[in-house]
């Protein structure tokens, strides 16, 4: 999924768009980071199933990507 896709699958609404702008400050990430947590967020999205990406798919994905960064980082 590239950005163009990101713009259009994975909009977010005000308080979900917070959450992400607190979790990239709060862990330092990156603007890939961010493309990534997108991704993994509109994967469990479209699991439940949900047309838009809520907060709590936003903080799931979240949690998988500090995850990551404590077993690998």
């Amino acid at each position: 999924m590239g950005s163009r896709e990101l713009k259009t699958y994975c909009e977010l609404d005000e308080p979900t768009r917070d959450l992400m702008k607190h979790a990239m400050t709060e862990y330092n990430l990156s603007a890939r980071a961010y493309d990534r947590i997108l991704k993994v967020a509109r994967t469990i999205a479209d699991l439940v199933p949900s047309e838009k990406i809520t907060i709590d798919h936003i903080s799931e994905a979240i949690q998988y990507r500090t995850l990551d960064r404590q077993v690998w980082g």
